[in-house]
């Protein structure tokens, strides 16, 4: 799918090409994929490496073509995997702006929708990149409170029973946020890259920059701490798992031996051999009632020992 703006003053959409044109793919259809490399003569290197989910975020500069490759975030319909990473491919020349992306996401649409309602001025593409790369940042912490709810809603689950479903999506919701951590550095390495391009230096807006690198920071921190706080949760659910399970075998264990008691005792006085109470006709009363108080004795010593 193809979408045309036009930032001259603010963004808005347009149907025909111009000057301060930014044209946005996205899933592009194969007529779209030789517009992008016929038309628009992009190289066909880019458009394969943007094709990559796997893709790091990057600078290149090839000929009047210059890529950057951002990771942004999205949400999934997958429950294994609710929250990922894709990567957003920026192309641009001396006139065009181009965006690529083969996976859906609320970014593109909210960052038009909010530019429009503040009406904010792009002056370069430059300009534009950052305030990409400041809305990625801004949907990171927004995809990471939903996440911490998430965590929350896991961790009342197992404050009721553990159980495997429970464990299975507190390791979901850890793979989410590794993706979101790695993700995060890698735009934050490729923001520092860009900064330091001499030749541009004159036209960045030092306050952009710094909104960018504050809320990069913040979505780092915040990925971060949720990763340790669920890390540490995960710990102390194995220890109680762990404990819960020794527990149940100190039981176990101790009813073992109370039940080898009257066994034992039945055992020997089943023999085939005199025993004084063969010929007593209380005898099957007696043995029962040693076995009863012997067992009485041994369960009322593994309470004292604090094995029941």
């Amino acid at each position: 799918m193809k979408t045309i703006y036009n930032f001259q003053n603010n963004i808005c959409e347009t149907t025909t090409i111009q000057q301060k044109t930014w044209i946005h793919f996205c899933n592009p259809t194969e007529e779209e994929r030789n517009d992008l490399l016929s038309k628009f003569q992009i190289p066909e290197a880019f458009y394969n490496d943007i094709e990559d989910n796997n893709e790091r975020p990057r600078i290149e500069i090839e000929g009047d073509w210059n890529l950057i490759i951002i990771r942004i975030p999205v949400k999934n319909n997958d429950d294994r995997l609710p929250f990922s990473t894709v990567p957003l491919g920026i192309l641009f020349d001396n006139n065009l702006f181009i965006t690529l992306t083969f996976s859906e996401s609320e970014l593109i649409e909210d960052f038009v929708n909010h530019t429009k309602k503040k009406k904010n001025t792009i002056s370069s593409h430059f300009d534009l990149v950052f305030k990409l790369l400041l809305s990625s940042s801004v949907w990171y912490l927004k995809y990471l409170k939903q996440i911490n709810l998430r965590i929350k809603i896991a961790e009342d689950n197992l404050e009721k029973s553990i159980k495997n479903e429970e464990l299975q999506a507190l390791l979901q919701i850890e793979k989410c946020l590794v993706f979101f951590i790695t993700s995060i550095k890698g735009n934050e390495i490729l923001f520092k890259r860009i900064k330091k391009l001499k030749n541009h230096n004159e036209i960045f807006n030092e306050e952009l920059l710094e909104d960018v690198e504050i809320e990069l920071l913040q979505a780092e921190e915040t990925a971060n701490i949720y990763s340790s706080i669920l890390t540490g949760m995960m710990d102390a659910y194995a220890s109680v798992i762990s404990n819960n399970l020794n527990i149940i075998m100190k039981r176990l264990t101790s009813t073992s031996i109370i039940l080898m008691i009257p066994t034992l005792i039945a055992s020997f006085y089943g023999m085939n051999v005199p025993n004084t109470l063969e010929n007593n006709p209380l005898g099957l009363f007696i043995i029962m009632i040693c076995s009863l108080l012997l067992s009485i004795v041994g369960v009322f010593l593994f309470k004292k020992k604090n094995m029941f």
